[in-house]
């Protein structure tokens, strides 16, 4: 059984019996000879430095005597046979229960290692073959292990063949079958990516990658299919591939803790992977690396390095009594000068930060529960996320097989596992997903940890394989082009290449293509680059000069047919993107950009763009016409040019509130000249009819996002759809700001956007049902009229809209209705019944009235000038005075023997309260109003009775009293007056003032209340006929 026992502390020389070590440079066959000496023996173990090498060393010795015979174990990775003879394992996991004849540690070198030394130390003193042990590595070991291995027998390996050094060379000039080093995968995937271009592609091996994708990275080298190998300096460490020169892209690593130099030893491991058996090998600098120092050198030359002193070592008898006493012997320090305390790993860091959790110390209660412990702290750090982040998962791990059930949990660990568990994304998202699922397929080798540690070994296996097939791919199509390789063949057994033009736009250099003409722009493909890349556009350019020309001749012979302007703002030319439209001062003028190559000549150039500006004139004027004329017409003049102006600003579209008293103080002769060119005053908005249709909508729509889409975060290229043809009404979207319903024709009312030509047809459908009143021609309403300033919904209200009642009833809410319900009337019912009216619950009374106008109700006929036939009153204009009618008596017995009361739904305007004079707000409303109406019609009033005035009450103001000039004090109640005294007569109910003969109308447009009053004449017409001349004068 191999020895791994007491020997385990050794800080002081123990016995090197049965020890070989076998060192020498690179390129000797230390590992092939370890190989041939323990197949001659009936059992043995290799431990090897990478789990790359050890899959590579297992897949050779399966290959020679069998699978059933050999076991690999690594830290993510354990195939184990009943019974296996032989063992190839990574040094970490090499076994400690295993009896074996033969043992052999590859790369003992790597000892000396800050981050892993301490592991090489610790075998080479404790692990032990029965019959034979051996130490591989370079000859910079001999003297250390002399000391620390008294009796150990040494063997030198010359090296097969010569190493010379050869210079700094570009990358564009190294030879074929050379492998250039970096020290970090950015500058791996850089170096790649430059190779690809230049030279036709690159293979690329990092540490980082599972077996299977650095194995299928090194296949595509040997085979031939590439000529260069990128790698890290994992190639140093065992990796045997058919190099010829190694090129230094670096000189420099990080090693964990901080950036530094190579030594000798390190770069003469990595320099002698060139030149494998008898082949002669090259090795260099290139990049930016200065060339190396002449003794540096010599030094690689002769594999003459200095020897390593010291090693790195740390205790193996590690007490796990308690927590304390574990972290205790972690601290040890060696007693001989030729070991060093190693600086604390990956371990020893999640063990401390372990030991703050007061949660995981709680556990720790037992020798048993601390071994537990540091067994989970063995967990690679494969993420490189943070110390912090490894260190929760190993706490929360521990946690989990601490637990009552003593595994981890199947859902977090399926939800752990199935965050790698895809195959999509780029090389640092697949490289990222295969360290997360590394992680998970380690602890799933340790069976004692999960319910079911078959399936999820198997399972971790399955991810990582498709993982890593995934990232070849990648890598493959990243770094690896055989075009280019095709391409520089050609070049160099010819002169000139062969470049064509194919009708769809493609060009073609030696049957490969290179780019693509679209328009007037040359888009070169994305792979072709580097000196092929400048030779196939070479050769490209002279096609592309003379059908460049040969295409703006067409164009500017083309008709204004052929060109067409989209949505987005861009001008195309038999379905080629040739130019874009960018904002101006002048909205209806927007600039034109040519999307063009460099190769245009300029001439050809000023062509295409007055042959665009011209059909872009034209192209406007037909379909805006109405507001492009308006915008030039001179005959506009004063007040209408201003409408006119801000029209164009608008892009044909005002709210008519907006405008207000510009309206207003517009004459007969200045809204004609507006209406000459196809301007509609409507109740809601003033636009052009002509611009509602689809062409001329959409393409304002454009203009005005080219103008004001950035104020609103839009971008023309990405404009929301508008909606769709056809539509009188749509649902409107909380995304999309209103200015944009704007822009597209439409007035956002309530929970819709109406087109504002179908909004006006509305209003044109309510106005005549709201100011109906019966006469002798008329005495039955019109359908939906009923009387006193309401009407009810008609079945082309919603036709119209587009929508149902319900919906309707939002956009009349918004346009300043509301809604009230009234009972049916029967028609052996009284007729009072008919007129009562009880609000609805559903009625808004927070909606916005319509806005006011100069004229508060609906204009007396024998004052209104004519209206123009294209012209409406506007929406505020159609304001009726709401009559309160008594509602029913709420609470009431219902009587069995009485019908059951119908109601129906009607809409009036909702009246604003008024406001005072000077801005003020209206005071308390009358609250003799109710009685008032019911004198009004012809109830009997009882006077209403108060209190006589008693002694020390504040005495009523008497209209003497008043300041002359005192308007807005409040009417005195003078019922109680002393005797003698007049009374106002606005306070006596049967004195109202419109019961008064010659008053004039409460509100004009109204008929009186009774028939005891007449209109009043004209103000005017009195005081013309009053007026009597001073004869005398």
């Amino acid at each position: 059984m191999a020895d791994f026992g007491t020997a385990s502390s050794a800080t002081r020389p123990v016995s090197g019996r049965n020890v070989t070590a076998v060192l020498g440079p690179t390129n000797t066959g230390k590992t092939h000879l370890a190989i041939e000496r323990m197949l001659g023996h009936q059992s043995g173990l290799i431990g090897l430095p990478l789990r790359l090498l050890a899959r590579e060393v297992y897949d050779k010795i399966v290959a020679r005597i069998g699978a059933r015979d050999v076991a690999l174990i690594t830290g993510e990775e354990k195939i184990k046979p009943d019974n296996p003879r032989f063992y190839v394992c990574t040094v970490e996991a090499m076994p400690r229960d295993v009896d074996v004849d033969f043992l052999a540690i590859d790369e003992i070198q790597l000892a000396a290692d800050p981050e892993r030394g301490h592991v090489f130390t610790e075998r080479m003193f404790t692990a032990r073959g029965q019959s034979e042990t051996l130490l591989l590595g370079a000859a910079t070991m001999q003297e250390t292990i002399r000391d620390l291995l008294p009796g150990a027998n040494f063997i030198s390996r010359p090296r097969l063949s010569a190493l010379t050094y050869a210079g700094q060379k570009k990358i564009t000039r190294l030879p074929r079958r050379s492998a250039i080093v970096a020290f970090s995968a950015s500058e791996v995937y850089e170096i790649a990516e430059l190779i690809r271009r230049q030279r036709g592609g690159a293979a690329v091996v990092l540490g980082a990658l599972s077996p299977r994708t650095r194995n299928a990275q090194v296949a595509l080298y040997q085979s031939g299919d590439v000529d260069f190998l990128v790698a890290t300096d994992a190639i140093g460490m065992g990796l045997n591939l058919d190099v010829d020169h190694v090129a230094f892209a670096g000189v420099r690593k990080f090693d964990g803790r901080t950036h530094r130099h190579l030594s000798a030893g390190e770069l003469g491991q990595i320099a002698g992977r060139a030149g494998r058996y008898m082949n002669e090998g090259t090795f260099g600098v290139t990049g930016d690396v200065e060339p190396l120092a002449q003794d540096l050198i010599d030094k690689l030359e002769n594999h003459n390095f200095d020897p390593i002193k010291v090693l790195q070592w740390r205790s193996g008898r590690l007490d796990f009594s308690s927590l304390e006493n574990l972290q205790e012997s972690l601290r040890q320090t060696p007693n001989s000068p030729r070991l060093t305390r190693a600086r604390s790993a990956d371990d020893v860091l999640a063990l401390e930060a372990a030991s703050r959790d007061d949660d995981v110390r709680r556990l720790v209660q037992s020798p048993a529960a601390v071994r537990l412990l540091w067994d989970a702290c063995q967990i690679p750090d494969y993420r490189k996320i943070s110390s912090a982040n490894h260190s929760e998962l190993v706490s929360s791990v521990y946690k989990f097989i601490m637990s009552d059930e003593g595994v981890i949990p199947e859902d977090w660990f399926a939800s752990q596992v199935a965050f790698s568990d895809r195959t999509d994304g780029d090389i640092d998202t697949l490289s990222t997903r295969i360290a997360h699922i590394r992680t998970w397929k380690f602890v799933s080798q340790k069976r004692e940890w999960l319910a079911k540690p078959d399936e999820w070994q198997a399972r971790t296996i399955e991810i990582e394989d498709a993982l890593s097939d995934a990232l070849h791919e990648r890598l493959t199509q990243r770094f690896v082009d055989k075009r280019t390789s095709v391409l520089m063949k050609s070049l160099r057994d010819s002169d000139t290449l062969y470049a064509d033009i194919e009708s769809d736009g493609k060009i073609m250099v030696e049957t490969h293509f290179v780019g693509r003409l679209d328009g007037f722009k040359f888009t070169p493909d994305s792979a072709t680059g580097g000196v092929h890349g400048k030779a196939a556009r070479t050769a490209a350019v002279k096609i592309l000069t003379s059908e460049l020309a040969n295409r703006a001749e067409k164009l500017t012979q083309a008709a204004d047919d052929a060109l067409a302007l989209d949505r987005r703002g861009t001008i195309t030319w038999s379905s080629h993107i040739i130019a874009q439209l960018d904002a101006s001062d002048d909205p209806l003028k927007p600039t034109i950009t040519l999307l063009c190559d460099e190769n245009l000549q300029n001439n050809d150039k000023l062509r295409v763009l007055q042959k665009l500006n011209e059909w872009l004139t034209r192209y406007i004027e037909i379909r805006l016409k109405p507001l492009v004329d308006l915008s030039s017409a001179e005959d506009v003049t004063g007040l209408a040019r201003g409408i006119a102006f801000r029209l164009k600003e608008n892009f044909g579209i005002l709210r008519r509130e907006s405008v207000a008293e510009e309206i207003r103080t517009l004459d007969q002769e200045a809204r004609s000249q507006l209406r000459k060119y196809g301007v509609r005053f409507g109740a809601h908005n003033i636009y052009f009819p002509l611009l509602l249709k689809p062409s001329a909508a959409d393409l304002l729509l454009m203009l005005w996002a080219l103008k004001h889409g950035a104020e609103h975060g839009l971008d023309v290229r990405v404009m929301p759809d508008g909606p769709r043809q056809g539509l009188t009404s749509t649902h409107v979207d909380p995304a999309v700001p209103e200015a944009v319903y704007k822009a597209m024709g439409f007035q956002i009312c309530g929970p819709r956007a109406v087109r504002i030509d179908m909004l006006e047809r509305l209003a044109d459908i309510i106005r005549p049902l709201i100011s109906w009143k019966p006469t002798d021609s008329q005495p039955n309403p019109p359908a939906g009229a009923t009387g006193r300033g309401a009407f009810k919904v008609q079945p082309d209200m919603m036709s119209i809209m587009g929508c149902s009642a319900d919906v309707l009833g939002g956009v009349l809410t918004s346009l300043g209705f509301q809604k009230e319900r009234r009972v049916i009337a029967k028609p052996d019912a009284p007729a009072a019944s008919a007129d009562a009216i009880v609000a609805s619950p559903e009625a808004t009374p927070t909606a916005q009235a319509a806005p006011e106008t100069e004229t508060p109700g609906i204009v007396p006929v024998d004052s209104v000038t004519e209206t123009p036939s294209d012209e409406v009153v506007p929406a505020a204009a159609m304001t009726m005075e709401p009559v309160e009618i008594a509602a029913s008596q709420e609470g009431a017995a219902p009587d069995k023997s009485e019908p059951v009361v119908e109601y129906e739904e009607i809409w009036r305007v909702k009246r604003a309260r008024p406001d005072q004079r000077n801005g003020a707000p209206a005071g308390r409303p009358n609250q003799r109003r109710f009685n008032n109406d019911r004198v009004s019609q012809g109830a009997p009033q009882t006077p209403r009775e108060q209190p006589p005035r008693q002694p020390g009450d504040r005495p009523q103001r008497s209209p003497s009293d008043r300041a002359p000039f005192d308007r807005n004090a409040p009417r005195e109640n003078r019922v109680n007056a002393a005797p003698g005294e007049q009374q106002s007569a606005s306070s006596l109910p049967h004195q109202r003032r419109d019961q008064r003969p010659n008053a004039r109308p409460a509100q004009q447009g109204n008929p009186p209340a009774t028939g005891d009053a007449r209109p009043q004449a004209p103000r005017e017409n009195n005081r013309a006929s009053n007026f009597k001349p001073n004869r005398n004068a």
